[in-house]
């Protein structure tokens, strides 16, 4: 199996984030809906319960900037124990609303906050000016963004390390290809090898690391 082969096996098995929870990136109002998701994402909570708590608030009819502001609280407390967000509750409500104000009062909308930066890094930084939200979420909301904003965004090195497993040149990709094939073994690592389940990993088959203990 050759590099192709093994990415696109990996593309066959792992959608993006974003896609598991029914967002759309091309739309300006997908890629807050993303943010938002993404603030759930790079918690210290299962992706079960940061896609859960995602939904509750996209079925509450709270997945835009204005009605997050808007949002009482206390609904926003309630909505994110529905979630499962319980031991966060009360501080992730707080960070919300925090984050909200400020990237309204500051750039109006996220779009704004884009355009007003002036490379990758530039960014990076805005983004991680929201109290609360540091190089993971960061990471986490760019990485499925790479090419939509045409980004030229590092890989992580959670992704790194099982590239480097399954022998899969990551320098050699860019834009929404490297944006897949970086969920793809986010997800790898977070399922499989953080839990040492080799034996339900999908890439088991052409993974270097299990080889060698064979």
């Amino acid at each position: 199996m050759n590099d192709n082969d093994r990415i696109d096996f990996l593309l066959a098995q792992f959608p993006l984030y974003s896609e598991d929870v029914g967002i759309d990136l091309t739309k300006p109002s997908g890629r807050f809906k993303w943010f938002l998701a993404s603030i759930f994402f790079g918690a210290r909570i299962s992706e079960s319960i940061a896609s859960k708590t995602y939904r509750a608030f996209e079925n509450a009819d709270l997945d835009s900037l204005e009605k997050v502001l808007s949002a009482d609280w206390n609904l926003l407390v309630s909505i994110l124990d529905s979630g499962g967000y319980v031991r966060y509750d009360f501080s992730t409500a707080t960070k919300l609303q925090n984050v909200m104000r400020k990237l309204k009062e500051k750039y109006g909308t996220l779009e704004d906050l884009r355009l007003r930066s002036s490379d990758i890094h530039d960014l990076e930084m805005r983004l991680q000016e929201f109290k609360g939200i540091g190089p993971t979420t960061t990471q986490i909301f760019l990485r499925e963004l790479r090419g939509v904003w045409k980004l030229k965004l590092k890989p992580s090195s959670k992704a790194g390390m099982v590239a480097k497993h399954l022998d899969i040149n990551l320098d050699e990709l860019d834009g929404e290809r490297l944006s897949r094939v970086e969920t793809a073994l986010t997800k790898i690592a977070i399922r499989c090898c953080k839990k040492k389940s080799c034996r339900e990993c999908p890439a088991m088959g052409f993974c270097k690391e299990i080889k060698s203990k064979q």
